[in-house]
């Protein structure tokens, strides 16, 4: 059985031995509107995605070989394009105002985030319990248990507050202590991203998920992305892939 202590030495040996990472990969958004009961699948489209630590992110989507849209981040502040709306929009990394447009509350941070496991840092505190999940195997019709542990990281609230707030619950298969889900919650306690990561290959002496879910309850938005190809810590990024320039005559929002 492994320890707390084995399970954040895991997470913080693979946040370490990461750089960068250069991905080709297909989208599908949905949006979820509850109220009403019904659920948008947006069309799918290819696309790379290049992160840097420790919060630098570039994403390109490509619609029939066409750039449909194209944001950059430098982990402060992020420009993106939408070429076919000769549109641009500008903001900070985290929501200061929340829109009603459910898109416009996404901000390239969870993203990163949902990517790649970060490291425990050193004021959060952990503790572990055990857990089984329960699986379908399509092949052998039948429901198999797989044991799992799971990582519950907080940290302690401010103003002397008795109750610790949570950060992050991680989900590890026990069979190779690999990451499968990840809960990150807001600085106000709430449940922002659930990510499942899945299909894992080999990838130099690390492994990576080629299926990532990510679902935003808050917003009503789902993102699956399909890893076809990832390239990890090569030795030079281009010195300005986490930024773009706006073409002229681009109409330019800004978003709080």
């Amino acid at each position: 059985m492994a320890t707390p202590e084995e399970l954040v030495d895991q997470v913080n040996r693979r946040w370490d031995d990461f750089q960068n990472l250069t991905a080709t990969v297909e989208i599908q958004a949905t949006l979820v509107k509850q109220q009403q009961g019904s659920a948008t699948d947006y069309p799918k489209c290819r696309g790379f995605i290049v992160m840097e630590k420790p919060n630098h992110l570039r994403v390109v989507g490509l619609y029939l070989g066409v750039r449909v849209f194209n944001m950059a981040s430098d982990g402060k502040t992020f420009t993106l394009l939408i070429p076919p709306k000769n549109k641009a929009i500008e903001g900070a990394n985290s929501v200061t105002k929340k829109s009603d447009n459910q898109f416009e509350n996404l901000r390239p941070g969870f993203f990163f985030d949902a990517m790649i496991v970060r490291g425990v840092d050193p004021e959060d505190y952990f503790t572990e319990t055990s857990d089984t999940e329960t699986i379908e195997d399509v092949a052998k019709k039948h429901l198999f248990t797989m044991p799992e542990y799971i990582l519950n990281i907080t940290r302690h609230a401010p103003n002397g507050s008795r109750r610790d707030k949570p950060v992050r619950v991680i989900t590890f298969h026990r069979d190779d202590l690999l990451p499968s889900n990840q809960d990150l919650y807001d600085d106000k306690g709430n449940l922002e991203s659930q990510v499942t990561y899945s299909n894992y290959v080999s990838l130099g002496d690390s492994k990576y998920p080629t299926r990532v879910v990510i679902k935003r309850p808050l917003e009503g938005i789902q993102i699956v992305l399909t890893v076809e190809k990832v390239v990890n810590n090569q030795k030079v990024l281009p010195a300005d892939e986490f930024t773009l320039s706006i073409p002229p005559g681009t109409q330019i929002q800004h978003l709080q």
